[in-house]
């Protein structure tokens, strides 16, 4: 567990994001690093289900990895294929924690629900303008609600 694991739960976070949750996924928490694109991903072509990490050399995150992070990115585009990638980056060990969207899409949605990498969605504000990467997030999950806690890792 890294030391940004430790925030005090009486530390009060910078920014508080409302969303909806996929209706699959149960009540939970989940925490970790924030991983931002402002670029939307096709998840056939983009990202190596066997190693995690973004393939497409024109991307801006090439070479990244999503393993472990909470992967933030407008939506997810062009392939029906997405659900199959999502399902073997979680066999393979390689998904990230969660995955925020400014808007849902059918194969990013239906990948998630199979695969059980807990999706977020439809915010008040756009969470990749006002998340960045290396921040810390807390994602509290129940009833298909989001409520999404932002630490800046830089103040």
């Amino acid at each position: 567990m890294n030391k940004k694991e430790n925030i005090s739960i009486t530390q009060q976070p910078d920014l508080i994001l409302k969303g909806t949750a996929l209706r699959s996924i149960p009540k939970q928490i989940i925490r970790g690093e924030a991983l931002v694109s402002q670029a939307p991903v096709t998840f056939l072509g983009f990202v190596d289900a066997k190693t995690g990490q973004i393939v497409q050399e024109d991307h801006e995150l090439n070479g990244k990895s999503i393993t472990d992070k909470i992967f933030v990115f407008p939506r997810g585009i062009g392939s029906t294929v997405a659900p199959y990638v999502l399902i073997n980056l979680a066999r393979n060990k390689k998904a990230p924690r969660a995955m925020i969207n400014r808007e849902s899409d059918q194969g990013t949605v239906s990948g998630s629900s199979i695969a059980r990498i807990p999706l977020v969605y439809n915010f008040d504000k756009d969470p990749t303008v006002v998340i960045h990467t290396g921040d810390y997030i807390e994602i509290e999950i129940n009833n298909a609600q989001a409520l999404v806690k932002v630490y800046k890792k830089n103040k």
